[in-house]
């Protein structure tokens, strides 16, 4: 659903986006330690030791991007890897609390840059500061609000056209479904993408091998954590965090990176097929 009128068209010439396929070395580098390690039993602590030293390189280098959206994506399925795993609940509770502390650390030290907090914190109040950080998130709204039921048409929006909410292509697209689809073209969009995350998560709970469960729940929680961020900086329940919408949004990388995960899917699912037929 990618715009391509007006000032906000993206440059031309092709670029890569890093970040986007480091969900997807995330993913198989955790499944592939988790599952070699339960050949030897329960995964342990040396296993998410060894998980948390995958992860914490991609991370870092994201927040020096600086990405903190895709941050936050990658720190989702990492627990959520984790948790299923089969890992031992302690184990998993002392990873919790350390990781508490740090959050509690990072916020009081304030090593986060003064505007990237402001993004966090804006859309608690965004009617606080409309001329800065709060700019955003209110014109999303009002875009989205403006829709009804059934949309002004396609390129038929006033707030789109008049180029009042930026990043439309990318990070606000849904904006643009919710002005000129209206509530219906939303809602059709929020039940497409929720059906590409429950046939992940049934790949995933139909799948024998550990190796499998966790590519195929690591994908789902990719998708629906990043789905439920951007749909919901959007109407104002999530700080803006400067992520796609997955499939919706323009972007070479992003598009690829979701291919590659479905591309992952399909390859978890006909491999079940085969060995159970």
């Amino acid at each position: 659903m990618a715009r391509t009128r007006g000032s906000n068209c993206p440059a031309a010439g092709f670029q890569v986006e890093p970040s986007e396929f480091a969900k997807v070395a995330l993913i198989l580098a955790l499944a592939t330690v988790f599952s070699q390690s339960r050949w030897r039993g329960t995964p342990g602590l040396r296993s998410v030791l060894l998980a948390l030293a995958c992860a914490a390189p991609l991370v870092a280098l994201v927040v020096k991007e600086p990405a903190l959206g895709v941050a936050l994506v990658l720190a989702a399925v990492t627990a959520t890897m984790i948790v299923l795993s089969g890992t031992k609940l302690r184990i998993i509770a002392a990873l919790a609390v350390i990781v508490g502390g740090i959050v509690a650390l990072v916020g009081g030290t304030h090593l986060l840059k003064s505007y990237q907090l402001t993004r966090f914190t804006s859309f608690l109040h965004p009617s606080a500061d409309l001329a800065g950080a709060g700019y955003n998130a209110a014109q999303a709204k009002i875009a989205v609000g403006s829709g009804g039921m059934f949309g002004t048409g396609l390129f038929h929006g006033s707030i789109v056209a008049g180029n009042y909410v930026p990043a439309q292509q990318t990070d606000f697209i849904f904006t643009v479904a919710g002005e000129e689809l209206g509530f219906v073209g939303t809602i059709t969009i929020v039940a497409l993408l929720f059906i590409v995350v429950v046939r992940a998560a049934r790949t995933a709970v139909r799948t024998d091998d550990l190796f499998g469960v966790l590519i195929a729940s690591g994908v789902a929680m990719w998708f629906a954590f990043q789905s439920f961020v951007n749909i919901g900086m959007t109407i104002g329940i999530m700080p803006i965090t400067g992520l796609p919408l997955p499939f919706v949004s323009y972007g070479g990388s992003a598009i690829f990176a979701d291919m590659i995960a479905i591309g992952m899917l399909q390859s978890v699912r006909r491999h079940h097929s085969v060995f159970t037929d």
